[in-house]
């Protein structure tokens, strides 16, 4: 489908994901208005400015996930709008409610309540995470299949610690809260991690977890399966989901299921010098998570 003559808006256009899923647009002709925190910042916005098509068809703006309305002149137009902007963070937070729950929470409210004003927004779709999915309780055994009717449940989050995962899950369903009362055409996509190539600088939260394994002298690895699905699937399902008139709901992408020993054993045979780890001697909660932030 041709996107020719059509406006769509990219919330945290310069992350992972949006980074892809905005050379996506611009090769199917959309013309693109993406939000970054300051749109004169190169080392953030030179490889979106490079992209084919960029120069006629995308329009950088900025925006503040924490302020109401920061997003009225981004969505102003469109006919659909992508919102991957999201805090993340794999480090140890020191006030975790207020650097990734509550931007998370407001951060989507904000963006849709923008989206709310402007009556040609046909459909908006959230990148969400596989995060709010599976952290409920609920026995995880080889017959049980996780699917797009489970819920994180915030209480679990909260008593674990799990603060990215009690983000995703309380901003999912303040959002589908709001849509509803909207009667807002409303998607969902749910990535585990996301790795393949980067267009951006800087490597994202996914790719972090594998990069410290081997370059950080690590003499063990996880005990655990690395969930993984390439971004350049995650960007195409995001158009899919809006080019498809039937989407609807909630998506769950996942592409492999990985124990972290075969993982380290394909890195190991395209690089037979790495001196990587050669046991496992830890378990680690791994929660799936997108690494776009305006």
């Amino acid at each position: 489908m041709s996107g020719e003559g059509k406006v769509v808006c990219v919330t945290g256009g310069s992350g992972y994901i949006a980074s892809w899923l905005i050379k996506f647009l611009l090769q199917r002709a959309y013309t693109v208005k993406a939000t970054v925190r300051n749109p004169n910042d190169l080392k953030k916005t030179a490889h979106l400015l490079a992209l084919e098509g960029a120069k006629e068809r995308l329009h950088l703006l900025k925006a503040d996930l924490l302020e109401e309305g920061s997003f009225d002149a981004a969505v102003d137009g469109c006919e659909a709008v992508f919102h991957t902007a999201s805090p993340v963070s794999l480090q140890a937070n020191a006030d975790p409610q207020a650097e990734l729950v509550d931007p998370a929470v407001q951060g989507t409210l904000n963006v849709l309540r923008s989206c709310a004003k402007v009556p040609s927004i046909k459909r908006v779709i959230i990148t969400s995470s596989f995060a709010s999915l599976p952290y409920n309780g609920k026995t995880l055994a080889p017959d049980v299949v996780v699917d797009e009717t489970w819920f994180s449940d915030p209480a679990v989050c909260a008593e674990q610690k799990l603060w990215y995962q009690l983000g995703k899950t309380l901003a999912e369903q303040a959002a589908w809260e709001f849509a509803k009362n909207k009667k807002m055409d409303f998607v969902t996509i749910h990535p585990v991690f996301v790795l393949g190539p980067l267009l951006q600088p800087t490597i994202n939260s996914s790719i972090e977890i594998l990069f410290n394994l081997i370059n950080g002298g690590a003499q063990e690895y996880p005990d655990a399966y690395y969930r993984s699905i390439d971004v350049r699937d995650v960007a195409y399902a995001h158009i899919q989901a809006l080019e498809i008139p039937s989407a609807s709901g909630r998506y769950c992408l996942i592409e492999s299921n990985v124990h972290f020993s075969e993982v380290l054993k394909i890195v190991q045979q395209h690089y037979p010098t790495l001196h990587l780890p050669k046991k496992y001697g830890f378990l680690i909660i791994l929660h799936a998570h997108v690494g776009p932030a305006i």
